[in-house]
């Protein structure tokens, strides 16, 4: 058995649209992924705004362990985008249930309660949120004829 099977690109029947959408969820998963792996401190600090002075070397490793995860996750979802694109529906899932579970701990959960700060992605996730519902309802409806 082959790590990577035969393209199964011919048989993904939802929108284009959804698929380029996944690509660019894939970068934009990627990009950060990098940033919190390879950054001094992960993006804690000079991004988050985090104060790094209480655990510092704590938080930039769980930065690291996050971004390490986003890389592999977004080379996921570039490789859906690229070659197996009848998964795309179920990535556009799985985004959707990551990104709802980042907005409920960032803005109800756990996070909610660092006094009011909140991360530049909290915000991001609140608009990518309904971006998905809607790519993931087109990648879902097959095209008219079929």
């Amino acid at each position: 058995m082959k790590i990577f099977p035969a393209t199964t690109n011919h048989e993904y029947t939802g929108s284009k649209a959804s698929v380029f959408f996944l690509g660019l969820m894939a970068i934009i998963t990627i990009i950060p992924g990098c940033i919190h792996t390879f950054l001094p401190d992960g993006g804690a600090g000079v991004i988050a705004k985090l104060d790094l002075s209480y655990n510092g070397p704590l938080i930039i490793k769980l930065f690291a362990w996050a971004g390490i995860t986003q890389i592999v996750w977004g080379i996921m979802a570039l490789l859906v985008t690229l070659r197996y694109r009848t998964f795309a529906p179920l990535m556009l899932t799985l985004f959707l249930l990551e990104r709802s579970l980042h907005a409920y701990n960032m803005w109800l959960g756990k996070s909610a309660s660092l006094d009011g700060h909140h991360p530049p992605e909290a915000y991001a996730t609140l608009v990518m949120i309904p971006l998905l519902g809607l790519f993931l309802g087109l990648a879902v409806r097959a095209k008219k004829g079929e």
